[in-house]
């Protein structure tokens, strides 16, 4: 049997790593951040960045020693069985179609800052970004994979530009007061910022190809770590030292913060970038989402037309069906302001969590044996089982979802052990 080719070394590693945590949050989230605790955000950004270490370690490590495509799903059922790991599957299937629109509204609403456009003009904008993610994925035409780099460039270069262009424009006075909502502000914001630390788990399909993965893998985790740290904290100082939160900038601070510099030339780069950016994040979500339901629906733990696939063009057209749907409701809802993006924003946060917590716990079990891994596994589970409570009312999300995966399967067992009537 021909095996994959040993073939990346460290410095690919650590892109791969950088790649995989950098994502649309970025456009956002800094903004939202300040918003809910103003300068003292910069502290969360400090708490979240160490406190991501251990769990880095802990997915790379899993990585390494247990690599598949399942993710974090397929670590947990190793660690507990199929029935743990169906319900993360769950959970992540959930994340795409309530996390999505967000990565929808924020490329609208760079654009609708750029344009002028109304609460109703955004709305409108996301749903369009939304269906053509759809479309693309109906049809079949797969993002190139020198898409994924460009992104990570565009991410990267949009992230340095506004942070040095807009060096000249930080007042201290924006730094007070530094806890205007009280110093327990910064725990919920911790909370929202693990939103910008997920994705360690998503190179692991790639760790049967490091050239040496019980080194690199860990060497890659604490390179990628310190380089995306360093420019998250960057980030959400010059975010609070130029106020680009305030006046209801804050999901579109990065556009403010160029366009202090370079005026509307520079908001209109950002804008379209911000753009490019969320229908490529949204494109990668959508996909992996409605295969994972059809894989749910394979298991026979998910309704079976979620497994529906297209005649001609061999697409997961059911999964589709169930992601549009949620997008539908969502964006009626956030369109007639019963939702906003604050509030839609803490429940794929919540799972996102829950499945870490679920990582976490497995990595305490599969990983007992080696030292770094056993220590920090231990670490990454009681940080995140801390913090869990603090999401408040949406921590019942997930909750939810593993109370309603078990009795389904539950019921599911009994119909099929009670024997038919002859």
């Amino acid at each position: 049997m021909s095996q994959l080719q040993k073939s990346l070394r460290l410095p690919q590693i650590i892109s791969l790593y950088i790649g995989a945590v950098l994502g649309s949050g970025v456009l956002f989230l800094p903004g939202v951040a300040a918003s809910m605790s103003g300068p003292l955000s910069i502290v969360s950004w400090i708490v979240i960045s160490l406190a991501a270490v251990p769990l880095a370690l802990t997915m790379g490590l899993l990585s390494a020693f247990y690599p598949s495509s399942g993710g974090v799903s397929h670590f947990v059922s190793e660690a507990f069985g199929k029935s743990f790991g169906t319900v993360i599957g769950w959970m992540f299937l959930l994340s795409v179609p309530t996390g999505v629109p967000i990565i929808a509204l924020t490329g609208s609403s760079y654009l609708g800052q750029l344009f002028g456009w109304g609460h109703s003009g955004m709305v409108l904008g996301a749903a369009a970004i939304l269906a053509t993610v759809l479309m693309i994925n109906f049809f079949g035409v797969k993002t190139m994979g020198f898409i994924q780099t460009l992104v990570i460039s565009l991410i990267l270069f949009v992230l340095l530009f506004a942070i040095f262009s807009s060096l000249p424009h930080v007042k201290t006075e924006h730094f007070t007061p530094f806890a205007p909502n009280g110093i327990w502000a910064a725990v919920p914001t911790i909370g929202i910022l693990f939103w910008c630390f997920i994705g360690w788990e998503s190179v692991t399909h790639m760790s049967g190809e490091f050239n040496d993965p019980g080194k690199d893998a860990l060497k890659g985790v604490f390179w990628s770590a310190g380089i995306v740290s360093v420019l998250y904290i960057m980030l959400g100082v010059m975010v609070v030292g130029t106020g680009s939160y305030t006046g209801g900038m804050a999901e579109t601070a990065l556009s403010h913060m160029v366009q202090l510099s370079f005026g509307k030339p520079g908001a209109i780069g950002v804008s379209i970038t911000a753009l490019f950016i969320s229908i490529a994040s949204a494109n990668a979500y959508v996909s992996a989402g409605s295969r994972i339901a059809y894989t749910l629906s394979q298991q026979r733990v998910a309704p079976r037309w979620f497994g529906t696939v297209h005649s001609n063009y061999k697409t997961p057209i059911g999964g589709l069906l169930f992601i549009g749907i949620i997008f539908a409701v969502l964006l009626t809802a956030v369109h007639l302001r019963w939702l906003s993006f604050e509030t839609l924003l803490p429940f794929p946060n919540a799972t996102y969590f829950a499945t870490y917590i679920g990582g976490a716990a497995a990595g305490v079990k599969l990983l007992k044996n080696h030292k770094i891994g056993r220590i920090a596994s231990m670490a990454s589970l009681v940080l995140t089982l801390g913090f869990f409570p603090f999401l408040g009312w949406v921590a019942l999300y997930p909750v939810s979802v593993v109370l309603i995966v078990f009795i389904w399967n539950a019921k599911k067992k009994t119909t099929q052990t009670v024997p038919l009537n002859s």
